[in-house]
């Protein structure tokens, strides 16, 4: 339960420390006089969103802290709690809007903050009420009573893999219809294009031949012509010239053997030329032989450009390119297997997935039967004798982190009229009545429960049981209500009175701890409004006194 609250710069409070005790801590005072303000630094202390509204005016930083008392263990947070006791503390910064968690000291994240408060708090709102009227919240509070847990983490597990496994589907299945045909179709134009890893250099050599090709044919015709005596009629060749040089060398060598050695060298001489000649008429047969050979060159390392470009830079990236196409589009062939394993893979988690929403189903099922006893019966005891509240689950075919279950609130307020869902026919004061029920049985676990105005709606005698219930709830868990009627305020084990007065020009909010004779006075002015008779006050001690009957923490 939370023994000590301490709150500084919050709206109109400058510093108030109050002390909370067990039972039933009930708060009042006049419309305005800051009893929301209370509850919002609780929620400010909880880990709830704030902005920085909540700080006061004029002040730098906004600070609330609480002691609270805990057996249980934190170890799961990774905390630990000293001698039974958390001491939770947060404060809210005017410059940057960010705040500063602190649990025993230590500083922590608001995310853990607000799960080591979910252990503690339970804190009702006004609005709360709303919720009561939202399917999403109706299976939260469900779940919150049943042990479902674990089975929601499988499920969160098995819903991952299905994912995971459809989306292998899906990429496979999208392959084999799409890409591959855009496989083929690059892995046709590489092959069709038979390219080698050498073509481009010669043909790049043979192009620059190819496009001199007019200076080079008439160059070659004056060798030819030179060589073999085609320049002029009647001119001698240099051949023609080597031949009888030869022949004259020959007759010298028959008549000096010494020279012998040089006729030898100029035949030799003659018939390199002859040679040289022949392959100079070759050469100008092949610049004669096909005048297109320039423009097929062209093509071709047009070609071969637009390929480098498309598929990597360089004739043996492209090369590389066939070779994954090629590699890609077997893979897809030989993929019917692994569609056919993922396909069973997928057939078996989506098993497990309905086996673990049927547990779930089982155990929201049980808890809703006797959640609905329960709360039957807390209504019946709350006034309304005929009420009858049950929880629909019906179930629906996809699945989500929450199961397929499809939760709603049903309510039959009279008898003889069908039950019908929540949202569709309550009233305020059965919403009130109906929330009180829900959290006495929901908040069994917490140490404290924080209601706002949970009289929302009632009057009277039902304004008188709900009190009655809630000092009944209080004997087994700390309560805080801060509740606008007498019925309820009557039965405070600790009465808190919350005034806003004026000091050096400022507007200030206090909360005073109530002896009996004062707590009496407020119930006054609750029965009374502005004007206390002696009437009221009578009416105020009695209502006191019945109310002190029911409460095992109230001084004898």
């Amino acid at each position: 339960m939370i023994t000590h609250l301490r709150i500084q710069n919050v709206a109109l409070i400058n510093e108030v420390e109050v002390s909370f005790t067990a039972g039933l801590n009930i708060l009042t005072g006049e419309t305005g006089a800051g009893k929301s303000i209370v509850v919002d630094s609780i929620n400010f202390l909880l880990g709830g969103r704030v902005s920085r509204d909540l700080i006061r005016a004029g002040a730098d930083f906004a600070c609330v802290e609480g002691i609270v008392e805990y057996s249980g263990s934190l170890d799961e947070l990774g905390l630990e709690n000293t001698d039974g006791q958390i001491m939770l503390s947060r404060v809210l910064h005017a410059d940057t809007g960010k705040s500063i968690c602190r649990i025993n000291g230590r500083i922590v994240t608001v995310g853990i903050l607000k799960d080591v408060a979910g252990l503690l708090v339970d804190l009702h709102g006004q609005h709360e009420h709303q919720s009561l009227l939202d399917p999403a919240k109706q299976l939260h509070m469900l779940d919150h009573f049943c042990a479902v847990a674990p089975h929601k983490a499988a499920l969160e597990g098995l819903l991952h893999e299905y994912k995971r496994v459809n989306k292998e589907l899906k990429a496979l299945n999208n392959i084999a219809t799409e890409q591959v045909e855009i496989w083929r179709f690059q892995l046709n134009e590489i092959e069709s294009a038979a390219l080698k890893p050498d073509e481009e250099d010669e043909l790049t050599a043979k192009r620059t031949r190819l496009s001199g090709v007019e200076k080079l044919s008439k160059n070659t015709d004056a060798v030819i012509a030179l060589l073999c005596g085609w320049s002029a009629p009647g001119q001698i060749s240099a051949v023609d010239q080597l031949a009888k040089a030869v022949s004259h060398s020959a007759e010298i060598a028959r008549h000096d053997p010494a020279k012998e050695d040089l006729h030898h060298e100029l035949n030799a001489l003659y018939t390199q030329v002859a040679e040289i000649s022949q392959d100079f008429r070759d050469y100008s047969d092949e610049l004669d032989a096909d005048p297109h050979e320039l423009d097929r060159i062209e093509t071709r390392l047009d070609l071969i450009y637009r390929l480098k470009k498309k598929y990597g830079g360089t004739v043996e990236a492209v090369l590389k390119k066939q070779d994954e196409l090629s590699q890609k589009i077997d893979g897809v062939e030989n993929s019917a297997v692994e569609i056919a394993r993922l396909q069973g893979l997928r057939k078996r988690v989506a098993e497990e997935i309905t086996a673990v929403c049927d547990k779930i189903n089982q155990a929201r099922t049980a808890g809703a039967q006797q959640i609905s006893a329960q709360i039957t019966e807390i209504l019946h005891d709350l006034g309304m004798k005929n009420a009858l509240f049950s929880i629909e689950i019906t179930r629906k075919t996809t699945f989500s982190p929450d199961g397929n279950d499809i939760i709603e609130f049903m309510f039959l307020p009279n008898l003889g009229e069908p039950a019908k869902p929540l949202r569709k026919i309550a009233s305020g004061g059965e919403m009130s009545r109906i929330m009180l029920a829900i959290k006495t049985i929901m908040s069994d676990k917490i140490g404290t429960v924080i209601f706002d105005e949970v009289d929302t709606g009632v009057s009277g005698r039902t304004a008188q049981q709900v009190a009655e219930k809630l000092a009944a709830v209080s004997r087994t868990r700390q309560i805080l209500c801060i509740t606008h009627l007498p019925q309820i305020a009557a039965f405070a084990d600790t009465h808190f009175l919350i005034q806003k007065q004026t000091e050096a020009e400022r507007t200030l909010t206090s909360v005073t701890a109530l002896s009996y004779d004062e707590a009496v006075n407020e119930l006054a002015r609750l029965i009374g409004g502005a004007e206390i008779t002696a009437a009221t006050v009578q009416a105020a001690h009695e209502m006191k006194g019945q109310g002190q009957g029911h409460s095992p923490f109230s001084p004898t």
